[in-house]
């Protein structure tokens, strides 16, 4: 039926081209006569004038099922509602000019007929022409905003190629896609006087953001699940009873406006707009006979309770986890299996999926569900492909899901969440100025003084570093530390110039930097303006990872004539004992092995120094980028160093990549250093320096440690994925390495009993 009704329009369509090109003569573009109008002849088809484009980027949204992250049906949101594109005329220019509004670099297709299921609402645009070139859809020619014969029945849909366009910001997300004009904004109401005092606000009355104030919403029929989905969205996991008699009675004094009537939610909805709601009538007296304000009370999760005994009581899974997320709440999803961590493949991942790990982290639902690898990618194992959760599930274990082998999903297709959080109000204590954007600046924190006067100060910028700085960034939400600075007269526009804070130290995991340990009397040598911190951060950062298999199997002993040494020695790469020996005669036992550093963060990794600033090493004939790169140590049982050695990065570059990922830095030439996202660089074990001098060690059983920019110099998203460890067996003639692992790809139990014993799981070795 669909056929033969499409073969009647493009008939209808050959005879009006043949007559459109000179009756419209006046009207049609040059290039008219080339294109085949559908449908009732109509004015051809101009520019969308669109009063949001003068201001604001139109918003363009896949959507529908089943779909992943780079494919779906479009929608435009236009006059405040959401709608669709109808496919007559559509081509592979418009899809490519929609693929790129959606931060990917093209598109490899487009689709017809609703594929992805029939949308709602408006069909905005209708008979689309694009030339390809197009900065976004509105400026391609059609009918016009509104001006449709088409039903859902036709939507367009569109398949972007799976590669974002560097430096995008809004990619790879699913998000709840709920009116959200129908709710702006929700918040509990305290009443309770200690409910006031510290964040987070778990209890209180339901208010609705309603025109210029707050309005709340008639408990009649109110159900704990109703309750439970206010408390996701506010960022907690549970809800708890609430004493109904006590607000009733403080209700009762109250004048309240009714905006909503009733609600009925299932529980599993991710917002309160996508329950089934009934609003008040608009003449109607905003009363609710028999009923009073909804009231609700919700459970924290662990991390934001500041009771110590409560935090005891409450535990989150110990088997699942979120990595390489730069804000509380949000990360790559991993699980836990046969004590080895794994991750989660992307195919069909959704925000009920998304939600049921949230809460099982002790976060409130999900605010999105993220794909493609967003959060960087995982390595080791991928265990649940398909994930299917309702919502109601208290474990992502169960929930149904597919076991998958290694042609069904790659790490490039890891699944990602960012949950909703309690507003603690942590970004109210702190700001940066002076920066070029809002993500750079001198950071100035409030204090109080003698009086509980508030006013703001200066950080002394001594030993301030990228654990401080990635502190900074994400109390202020604004991503990823790229760099801690210590000297900031360049950003002085501030008026602000009092140290009221030195001393700081951070782990890196704090929430706020009054986490972190400080001086209690501020102490600055430099305690000028221009000495104070300062941050820079970044929506995007690397992610660092050795290839832990490579070290295993490449291991062996070579004792190395001290006359090939000299340049080593020169580098400090050889142990102290070397300098004490009978230069040029005799060796050096040197352990050496290849190391292969992937990048497999969301940006690229570059030495923080820049190359003028780079030390030329005339002996090997390099420069080095960075001093230590790499730290090389052999641990005995107490974790006590027997030896060492340390690389400098006298060459980082792109040795090879991924399919389709192009190399980008290379030494040659005094060429940019660094390693670009996909790629990787190879430390073969034949090089200066690839190697620990263990020349003074006894035979028996060790650790072998490997930690990749150590001194957390250059930024990345995830610093416990920096070190490698193996089991170590010497016999004072050969070695043999087992057991090979990232730092943290191993439950803590396991770790526990690596660390333990080291060595003596030697039924791996002869």
């Amino acid at each position: 039926m669909e056929k033969s009704r499409r073969r009647q329009r493009l008939a209808f369509s050959l005879l009006f081209g043949l007559w459109l090109p000179c009756c419209l003569a006046q009207t049609t573009p040059s290039n008219a006569a080339t294109r085949t109008p559908t449908r009732t002849p109509s004015p051809s088809p101009t520019p969308s004038p669109s009063p949001q484009s003068q201001t604001a980027r139109l918003k363009v949204r896949l959507s529908g099922y089943p779909r992943k992250h780079n494919e779906g049906r479009v929608e435009l949101f236009y006059k405040g509602e959401w709608g669709t594109i109808c496919d007559d005329d559509f081509s592979i220019h418009n899809a490519n000019v929609l693929c790129r509004q959606l931060g990917f670099v093209s598109a490899t297709g487009w689709t017809h007929s609703a594929k992805y299921g029939k949308g709602q609402g408006k069909i905005w645009l209708d008979n689309v022409q694009c030339s390809g070139g197009e900065k976004s859809i509105e400026f391609c020619k059609s009918r016009g905003w509104g001006n449709s014969d088409c039903s859902h029945d036709e939507d367009a849909g569109v398949v972007c190629k799976d590669e974002r366009i560097p430096g995008f910001v809004d990619s790879n997300v699913i998000d709840a896609q709920v009116d959200e004009n129908k709710i702006e904004e929700v918040r509990l109401r305290p009443v309770v006087a200690m409910s006031r005092k510290k964040p987070p606000i778990t209890e209180g009355v339901v208010e609705v953001k309603y025109r210029d104030g707050w309005a709340q919403i008639c408990d009649l029929g109110w159900t704990i699940k109703n309750t439970h989905v206010v408390c996701g969205m506010l960022g907690f996991p549970h809800e708890r009873k609430v004493n109904k008699n006590f607000y009733k009675l403080y209700l009762e004094r109250q004048k309240n406006l009714f905006h909503i009537h009733s609600v009925a939610c299932s529980g599993t909805e991710v917002h309160l707009a996508a329950c089934p709601l009934e609003f008040s009538k608009t003449n109607a007296t905003s009363t609710c006979e028999g009923g009073m304000a909804a009231v609700v009370s919700c459970m924290p999760g662990p991390l934001f309770i500041q009771n110590a005994g409560m935090k005891k009581k409450l535990k989150t899974s110990s088997n699942v986890r979120l990595k390489g997320g730069a804000r509380v709440g949000e990360g790559r999803v991993e699980v836990l299996k046969d004590n080895e961590w794994g991750t989660v493949c992307d195919d069909r991942w959704n925000l009920q999926s998304a939600g049921v790990v949230c809460r099982e982290l002790g976060f409130g639902s999900a605010k999105e569900a993220l794909t493609g690898g967003r959060m960087g990618q995982g390595m080791g194992p991928i265990y649940m492909n398909e994930v299917k959760c309702i919502g109601h599930e208290k474990s992502i274990w169960n929930c149904p899901f597919k076991n998958i082998t290694s042609e069904d999903c790659q790490h490039v297709e890891d699944a990602a969440v960012r949950c909703n959080v309690p507003h603690m109000g942590l970004e109210d204590s702190i700001r940066l100025t002076g920066g070029r954007t809002r993500y750079e600046g001198r950071v100035e924190v409030l204090g109080s003084d003698s009086n509980g006067t508030q006013r703001w100060g200066l950080i002394c910028g001594e030993t301030w570093s990228t654990k401080e700085a990635i502190v900074v960034c994400r109390q202020l939400g604004l991503g990823y530390a790229n760099q801690g600075v210590q000297e900031t007269w360049y950003w002085d526009s501030s008026n602000v110039t009092e140290m009221i804070m030195s001393g700081v130290k951070c782990t890196g995991n704090e929430m706020s930097l009054s986490q972190c340990q400080q001086h209690k009397t501020v102490s600055c040598q430099k305690a000028a303006a221009k000495f104070a911190a300062g941050v820079i951060c970044s929506d995007t950062t690397s992610d660092l990872v050795l290839n832990a298999p490579l070290v295993q199997q490449t291991v062996y002993i070579e004792d190395r004539p001290l006359h090939m040494l000299y340049c080593s020695a020169e580098e400090e790469c050889l142990s102290k004992s070397a300098a004490k020996a009978n230069w040029p005669y005799g060796h050096r036992r040197l352990l050496r092995f290849s190391s292969q550093i992937h990048n497999i963060g969301r940006a690229d990794f570059k030495p923080k120094a820049g190359r003028h600033s780079w030390v030329w090493h005339a002996c090997h004939g390099h420069y080095h980028s960075m001093d230590i790169f790499t730290h090389y140590d052999l641990l005995n049982a107490n974790g006590t160093r027997v030896a060492e050695g340390h690389k400098a990065s006298f060459c980082l570059e792109d040795t090879d990549c991924e399919e389709g990922v192009s190399k980008r830095y290379e030494c040659a030439n005094f060429g940019d250093q660094g390693i670009t996202v996909g790629c990787w660089d190879l430390y073969r074990h034949d090089i200066d320096c690839q190697w620990i001098d263990i020349t003074d060690v006894k035979p028996g059983n060790y650790i072998l440690q490997i930690v990749i920019n150590p001194n957390q110099e250059v930024s990345e998203s995830d610093f416990t994925n920096n070190a490698m460890k193996c089991n170590c067996k010497y016999d004072g003639h050969r070695i043999w390495l087992h057991n090979c692992h990232i730092g943290d790809a191993f439950s803590e139990e396991a770790e526990r009993r690596f660390e333990k014993y080291p060595g003596q799981l030697n039924n791996h070795i002869p």
